[in-house]
């Protein structure tokens, strides 16, 4: 059955994106962000005109060189920005990864709108007085708190700046794509860059059935952008935003 709404309901999404992170620290923030969560779970693939497939050719222009004309494991469409909160899809080619990052200062929410995806989440830790295990970078301690795979019948997947803020986002037997709300965006200029690690011990946090023994810590190495992974970019076919 056509839902007739859905134009309304990305609208809905972005117009409590902006209430909810407008003031993160006020009194309302949890009222908020529940009612985003509830407006977040109901975003289906056909509410943005999308279908499940992976990145386009046309992504790999969004690339620039050396891949023009190579199609990206990744590509992002771009649905709207303000000061306060970033909002887009990813879709990712079957057995692409997007990999450990973080989000310095910054919630996000992450809904599946097709495909499964296999999410590790892990936090910051305080520095120890124990030696990290030798590197070849700086190391961080982390608390590797989870792997679950998500799919569209899944809630959204939540992160804070203290809690599961580095996560790792593999697409499971085939494409996928997901709703990505990040607040505030990134901005190097205020101290809030994409870093990537890496796990110095044990299996990489996408990698077999289980990982045994969560939460446990870890250690991580901060590494520059792996060279298998960029992100391209495709124009949004969705109902459009307005703010």
């Amino acid at each position: 059955m056509p839902r007739d709404n859905m134009a309304s309901l990305i609208q809905r999404v972005a117009r409590q994106a902006r209430i909810t992170f407008r003031s993160p620290a006020g009194p309302t923030f949890g009222e908020n962000l529940h009612r985003l969560q509830q407006l977040l779970d109901e975003v289906r693939a056909e509410d943005l005109h999308l279908a499940p497939r992976g990145p386009s050719a046309a992504a790999a222009a969004g690339g620039g060189l050396p891949w023009a004309g190579v199609v990206p494991p990744v590509s992002y469409m771009h649905i709207c920005e303000t000061e306060s909160f970033s909002m887009g899809v990813f879709l990712l080619r079957s057995g692409a990864c997007i990999p450990l990052h973080d989000h310095p200062g910054m919630n996000g929410m992450l809904k599946v709108l097709y495909g499964t995806l296999r999410i590790a989440c892990m936090d910051t830790l305080p520095p120890a007085a124990a030696a990290p295990p030798p590197a070849a970078g700086p190391c961080h301690r982390a608390l590797f708190r989870s792997r679950q795979h998500y799919t569209p019948a899944s809630p959204p997947c939540l992160l804070s700046p203290h809690t599961d803020n580095l996560h790792q986002i593999d697409a499971v037997d085939g494409p996928a794509a997901f709703l990505d709300i990040l607040a505030p965006p990134y901005d190097p200029q205020h101290g809030r860059d994409c870093h990537y690690y890496r796990l110095l011990e044990g299996p990489p946090p996408g990698a077999g059935a289980e990982q045994p023994g969560l939460p446990r810590e870890v250690w991580l190495m901060e590494t520059p952008q792996a060279s298998d992974f960029w992100c391209g970019g495709e124009p949004y076919p969705g109902p459009r935003v307005c703010l």
